[in-house]
């Protein structure tokens, strides 16, 4: 047990805040430790002595607190350079009192190690030491942890109420130059509770997410509404630059286990935490979390060791190239780099991997889309067009990576917001990246619809309502049909499914008209394997169906299925029954449709069977 305090093993390194910052010469490099772990007493005390200060840098990543060295009145005592534009930097960004340097988060480090970026001093924040001699860094150790280790001098504010995080996160105070007593309370980070544009983005992004996946999420309500939909997953992982409160819940519920992680298995590996000070007490001592630093945790090759990583970042805008801007709006930089290329690259490199760019599809209260023709004037790209994989809003998903430029357009017009879907695809014809004559996307797609089954030979499908993106999916089908199904489905025989043609089965509004098709992964992209629709008759409550099976998927059960699901879809639509033609000798369809429940008719006129069939209600 110890028996001496720290403060008396440590004496002679134990100063007032100003006396230690006295070290601090004119022209110095100073860092700030980041996020809630700001030094905030620190902080204060370098803004009060800042006439004996000249041409000083102030460096950090992000900080929750106040940041009195932006203030014009000390443009010659300090200038701060952000790698990360927060809040409470921005104004000082913009008017020029104040740097911005773009980098990816998981080179930071390297920039302090290398010398590259000298820092004099660095005030940090940590926990007292232990009977060993060691402090935490606590909430933050991302690239605080290497501005320590490279600093000429090292200045700490220790404070007992900093939670005792573990992993590579620790110093010792053999390393620290002098330690200044603070007892007060972490910053905390509240975020506004999501709204239902955010609901559904989590949502939709949770659809992406399969068993035995590994996370990485940024801030905000989109990240955290999306944690609330896991609530069904099982067996989840985290390898992230932050955690928020959100984990917590899943983590309690057992849906967090970290049971089949490749890398790190049985641990969450972050590097920084904001939030509420029950996220800081529930990180405090607990060994289900590693912290480790940002050059560790955002290394895209580390990232990529974790099997089935998914990578969610978010965006303020996106062309329909795919080219992402996420740290400016315009000329005006608003956040910055930060991780979200290092984790966009590490997950398109794991097996299995995921990188997810997710947006609202508007902004400025819906008068502006986010998805647009080309970027703001000014506007920086991020994330190139060749590293998106998948674009999320609350209209849907777009996956783009290995698509050209006509598919991607299309992909994310039909996940823009209805009231831009139009205008956009008007822009994209002007630039050549649609067809002249591309139908615009007629409906909201109904993600509620998508639905896994299992065949009778154990096979799994998913069916879903098809999308004007599936064209070249439709015509696949049809072309690995053989000339008999064609006719029997076309009742002629047709040698081509051109795009003029191919586009009016792709594009629907989903209610008048309604096609559900199966889709089979084979080699990472998804293969069509059949479709069922139906297009309303004017005249009265029935709808004319039509299901086409690809011959070599025939006698699993698929058609039944799908004839099932889509009655089911019909009748939630108010329609009161299906018709259908089929030729005489089509004898397999026929058994499809007179086998179902209902108040079934059958007709037979020049050699088709008309086949009524009336839902029961």
């Amino acid at each position: 047990m110890e028996t001496v305090s720290w403060r008396e093993r440590c004496a002679d390194k134990v100063k007032p805040a100003r006396q230690a910052l006295r070290v601090i010469k004119r022209g110095d490099s100073v860092f700030i430790g980041s996020g809630a772990a700001e030094p905030q007493l620190l902080v204060r005390e370098l803004a009060r002595m800042s006439m004996e200060f000249a041409d000083t840098e102030i460096v950090h990543l992000w900080t929750l607190g106040v940041v009195p060295y932006t203030q014009p009145k000390f443009k010659y005592q300090f200038r701060h350079n952000a790698f990360f534009v927060g809040d409470n930097v921005k104004d000082a960004v913009a008017e020029g009192r104040a740097d911005y340097t773009p980098i990816f988060l998981s080179e930071i480090p390297h920039l302090f190690m290398s010398g590259r970026m000298h820092i004099d001093v660095a005030l940090v924040q940590v926990t007292p030491p232990n009977i060993h001699g060691f402090c935490s860094y606590g909430v933050s150790v991302d690239i605080v942890k290497p501005a320590a280790e490279s600093a000429d001098y090292v200045v700490a504010e220790v404070n007992p109420q900093m939670p005792w995080t573990l992993g590579d996160s620790f110093i010792h105070v053999n390393s620290i130059d002098a330690l200044v007593e603070n007892d007060t309370s972490i910053l905390e980070l509240r975020y506004p509770e999501a709204d239902e544009i955010a609901r559904r983005i989590g949502q939709n992004i949770a659809r992406l997410i399969d068993d035995g996946a590994t996370l990485q999420m940024g801030i905000g309500t989109i990240p955290d509404s999306m944690l609330a939909a896991l609530g069904d997953k099982r067996d989840l992982g985290i390898h992230t630059e932050m955690l928020s409160d959100g984990v917590i819940d899943l983590v309690e519920a057992g849906v967090i286990t970290n049971a089949r992680k490749t890398l790190h298995r049985g641990k969450i590996i972050a590097s920084f935490v904001m939030g509420t000070k029950r996220l800081y007490d529930w990180v405090d001592h607990n060994p289900f979390i590693e912290f480790h630093p940002s050059h560790y945790v955002n290394d895209p090759l580390v990232v990529s060791q974790n099997d089935k990583m998914v990578a969610i970042n978010s965006a303020l805008e996106i062309d329909l190239t795919g080219q992402v801007c996420s740290d400016s709006i315009g000329y005006l930089f608003y956040s910055g780099i930060g991780g979200q290329v290092d984790m966009i690259r590490g997950a398109a490199r794991s097996k299995g991997g995921k990188p997810i760019i997710a947006l609202p599809s508007t902004a400025k209260e819906g008068t502006t889309s986010r998805i647009v023709s080309h970027l703001s004037e000014g506007a920086g790209v991020v994330t190139t067009r060749g590293d998106v994989h998948y674009v999320v809003t609350e209209y849907g998903i777009a996956y783009l990576h290995g698509k050209n430029i006509r598919e991607r357009a299309l992909a994310l017009i039909n996940i823009a917001h209805p009231d831009f879907r139009k205008q956009l695809l008007e822009e994209a014809k002007v630039r050549r990246y649609a067809f002249i004559d591309q139908l615009p996307p007629l409906g909201v797609y109904p993600a509620e619809l998508e639905k896994r089954v299992t065949l009778l030979d154990g096979t799994k499908v998913l069916l879903r309502p098809i999308k004007p993106t599936d064209e070249r999916l439709e015509q696949e089908l049809f072309y690995s049909l053989s000339d008999q199904s064609i006719y029997l489905r076309f009742f002629s025989s047709l040698g081509a499914m051109p795009h003029e043609r191919v586009q009016y089965y792709t594009t629907i509004d989903y209610d008048e008209q309604m096609a559900i098709v199966a889709v089979v992964e084979k080699n990472g992209d998804d293969e069509m394997v059949a479709v069922a629709r139906y297009i309303r008759e004017k005249d009265s409550d029935l709808a004319e169906l039509a299901l086409l099976v690809r011959d070599d998927w025939q006698g699993k059960g698929l058609g039944t299925i799908l004839h099932e699901y889509l009655a089911q879809i019909a009748q939630s639509r108010k329609v009161g029954g299906f018709k259908a033609e089929i030729l005489e000798q089509n004898r397999r369809a026929l058994h499809v449709f007179t086998k179902m429940a209902g108040k079934v008719k059958v007709d037979f006129e020049e050699g088709v069977y008309v086949v009524t069939d009336r839902f029961e209600k």
